[in-house]
């Protein structure tokens, strides 16, 4: 009997609702009728010129129009606002394009500390309240080792996938952000997006997300995707002298059209943008979606335990210099107060095309067409790096010639060699076909004396080609403490000959011992970002044999402002930079360096 009432009232609700349905329609049917009709007699008594099917389709328009603030549709709503399908097509943009909006550098925020409260706000599939780490990632980080990233502890990536131009208005597409989704979700993390939008119309802002929601079709996309629009106070923005509200509208236009297509909508900002209604309809925002907010402390994540931001949040950019094994520049650091058990499906289920890292990123190559040959003798490498000996492919010697077709103010060629694309560094190159090799370059066999002994590094240092440290290019491997090789001879130029694999190459004496139980003093244990970059000292600094200014002897030598070096990492939490300096790894302040223009 209970069953039956409750099937009852069920019915009855639904009739009545029905009913009420009716009347209302109805009512509005001849409410519109009254209009219609005082607007014809309005038009032909009182001779007004205005059109009357323009003027009823906007009173029409008017009353059917929501009020400001209205809350959306209840989420047990049979069904959803139709979207308006749009069909958009986009360039991969340039890694130099000078239309990008977005900078490479982030906003920065002051303040430390208020507790934020996404309870508001609707969960998606599979989430859960878990804190999750992340990483957003642009064409600007470069080639991402993304299994790096991944092992280092990424959870998520939020990866840009493209941006309208600040100009001329055209949609493109990060050049990096296939590779980008691909690698990351081969490593096994969880992906999100984000859209860099210069929209002034809530017609432009439905195409940027129509636009998105079909490149990412193919991808497991878990986390949200978010609408960024930054920089529109410039008077270089399209969209200066939009209002707060328009903006507010495009966004809300963006982000209620990728919740039709099954995506978790997020919108990001900064924390001066959104306090207190500043620069967006703030709360209106806050009432539907999840908020990102960015704002930097002077101390980072974990130590600052929150946002400053008083407003609801879901996401928190907490530094735009991270340092992430895998990722080549510093790159945004995000504290996520949710998670997802498992990863979504791709709405398409078509595979996607796979993309190859471009090993290009970043150079800014010049196209060129020169012959060139080396100075005395270069490695040639299948990338654009010195960080492993694993990349390099020949050797190109004083007097034979390669194809020059590119090149970098970073410092790298891009050659043809022997029918095959290969990279060297520039400064040991030149178009001087006949160019003699100095003497001195050469190094006599007669000054080493013949061992045969195991040898370890007393910290780490480098294993070159020759027995020099004029060129980074010459450094095939690195050793490090506990690894063993055998030493074939020691010269009285303070060089060690050893056996690598069957190769001989060359370490600094100094750095090597026959105790293979050495036990370094004070070991390093910080991670460190591997770069690649001449730096030099803003004034003056010290070289150091360890990262740390307690002890005055760890000093190996002070470098002025014009002496260049090379850094091979960096580490964002210590502000250490690991150098190298003559064959000798060593340590400075990362605030007293710059790179070299």
């Amino acid at each position: 009997m209970d069953i039956l009432m409750s099937e009852y009232r069920k019915k009855r609700v639904r009739y009545n609702k029905k009913h009420v349905a009716v009347v209302a329609g109805a009512g509005a049917g001849i409410l519109l009728v009254l209009i219609l009709v005082v607007i014809l007699v309005r038009s032909v008594f009182f001779g007004e010129e205005k059109d009357t099917e323009v003027a009823a389709v906007q009173v029409l328009e008017e009353t059917q129009k929501p009020e400001e603030g209205e809350p959306l549709e209840d989420a047990d709503s049979e069904t959803p606002a139709e979207t308006e399908d749009f069909h958009v097509a986009a360039d991969v943009a340039e890694m130099d394009d000078e239309e990008d909006p977005q900078e490479a550098e982030s906003m920065n925020e002051d303040g430390a500390g208020a507790a934020s409260d996404i309870s508001a706000v609707i969960k998606g599939a599979n989430e859960t309240g878990e804190v999750s780490y992340g990483i957003d990632v642009a064409k600007w980080q470069g080639t991402i080792d993304w299994q790096q990233a991944a092992d280092s502890g990424v959870e998520f990536a939020i990866i840009r996938v493209g941006y309208r131009t600040q100009k001329t208005g055209i949609i493109m597409e990060d050049p990096l952000a296939k590779y980008n989704m691909q690698q990351a979700k081969e490593a096994g993390l969880q992906l999100g997006v984000y859209f860099f939008s210069t929209a002034v119309t809530e017609e432009e802002a439905k195409e940027e997300a129509a636009w998105v929601t079909g490149f990412i079709a193919q991808y497991p996309i878990t986390y949200p995707v978010v609408y960024n629009c930054e920089g529109f106070q410039s008077s270089e923005s399209r969209q200066y002298g939009l209002d707060k509200s328009a903006r507010s509208d495009c966004a809300i236009a963006f982000l209620d059209y990728v919740q039709s297509k099954g995506y978790t909508p997020m919108f990001y900002a900064a924390k001066n943008e959104m306090q207190g209604n500043t620069l967006w309809d703030t709360d209106r925002l806050t009432s539907r979606y999840k908020i990102w907010v960015s704002q930097y402390p002077d101390v980072p994540y974990p130590q600052t335990v929150s946002s400053s931001y008083s407003g609801t949040h879901a996401m928190w950019q907490y530094t735009s210099q991270g340092t992430v094994p895998g990722v080549p520049k510093g790159v945004d650091m995000n504290v996520a107060y949710f998670s997802y058990s498992q990863a979504a499906e791709a709405v398409d289920d078509t595979p996607y095309e796979a993309v190859e890292a471009d090993p290009e990123a970043l150079l800014n190559m010049t196209e060129v067409n020169e012959q060139v040959t080396a100075k005395i003798e270069i490695n040639l490498r299948s990338v654009p790096s010195t960080a492993s000996g694993d990349t390099i492919v020949g050797k190109l010697k004083n007097k034979e010639t390669a194809t020059r077709t590119g090149i970098s103010s970073s410092g790298w060629s891009r050659l043809e060699y022997n029918g095959q694309k290969v990279y060297a560094v520039s400064n040991y190159l030149t178009t001087e076909l006949d160019y003699e090799a100095p003497a001195s370059a050469v190094q006599p066999a007669s000054i080493y004396q013949p061992v045969n002994e195991a040898v370890t590094a007393k910290k780490v240092t480098n294993l070159r080609s020759a027995a020099s440290s004029s060129s980074d290019d010459t450094i095939v491997a690195v050793l490090h403490n506990g690894e063993t090789v055998t030493r074939t001879g020691v010269g009285s130029n303070g060089w060690s000959q050893v056996d690598y694999n069957g190769q001989t190459l060359y370490a600094i004496s100094s750095y090597l011992t026959t105790d293979l139980g050495y036990v370094q003093t004070s070991p390093d244990t910080s991670v460190y970002t591997d770069v690649n970059e001449q730096v030099t000292p803003k004034i003056e600094c010290n070289l150091r044999t360890e990262p740390s200014t307690a002890n005055e002897g760890t000093v190996v030598a002070t470098i002025r402002n014009g002496d260049v070096v090379t850094r091979t990492g960096i580490n964002g939490n210590t502000g250490w930079s690991r150098l190298d300096y003559n064959g000798q790894t060593v340590y400075a302040v990362s605030s007293y360096l710059t790179p070299v223009q």
